[in-house]
């Protein structure tokens, strides 16, 4: 039986047979919901096969159908690397608001730690800063005790060297006041003799 006797809904029919195991297998093959590599192909022969049959039968509605497949098939191929092209730019969108965020976050640690570093050494001079005001302090007070020592000390000092001078003038206002005594005494004795040698001439 020759192309030309069979009818065109037979060769459909045929076609459909043929692609039935084709298009079970082909669809196996889909990762994304849309019709892989494989089931473009199947559809391709599906259509040139219609083409063929059309131009054999000189059935111009096949020939016209073979075309809208040819070019349903382009379409879907079209579509297909358009997403594929959309999915790629997403992808590599993705990549790059990843890189974007990874990079911020290292920005903000890098910034935190700054921070961090900064509240450290702002610790630091604070505690040093109190420190020195503390050894300062006691410097002062060492210094005042120092100087509150010394006046005392020289106060002191004074005290007794003017005690000192005190006894000093009192002991030799003793002495002088002996010896003014002791100078009467003598007057007396010397009196008193002189005056019995008169009493011993006369008599």
């Amino acid at each position: 039986m020759s192309l030309r006797s069979i009818p065109r809904a037979a060769l459909g029919a045929y076609i459909k047979v043929i692609r039935w195991p084709l298009d079970r297998t082909a669809e196996m093959l889909r990762g994304n919901g849309h019709k892989s590599d494989a089931e473009l192909s199947v559809d391709r022969a599906d259509a040139a096969v219609r083409g063929a049959a059309g131009t054999v039968l000189r059935d111009d509605e096949l020939k016209r159908d073979a075309d809208r497949r040819s070019r349903a098939a382009d379409e879907r191929e079209r579509a297909q690397t358009l997403r594929a092209a959309a999915g790629a730019q997403a992808e590599a969108a993705e990549e790059r608001l990843e890189e974007r965020n990874a990079e911020a976050e290292r920005r903000r640690r890098q910034a935190a730690k700054r921070a961090e570093s900064k509240r450290k050494k702002a610790e630091q001079d604070r505690a040093a800063k109190e420190k020195q005001a503390k050894q300062a302090e006691q410097r002062r007070k060492r210094a005042s005790t120092k100087a509150a020592a010394q006046r005392e000390e020289a106060i002191e000092d004074k005290a007794k060297r003017d005690r000192l001078k005190a006894l000093d003038a009192e002991k030799a206002a003793i002495t002088e006041k002996e010896e003014a005594v002791t100078a009467s005494d003598e007057a007396q004795r010397l009196d008193a003799a002189t005056a019995r040698k008169k009493d011993q001439r006369k008599s």
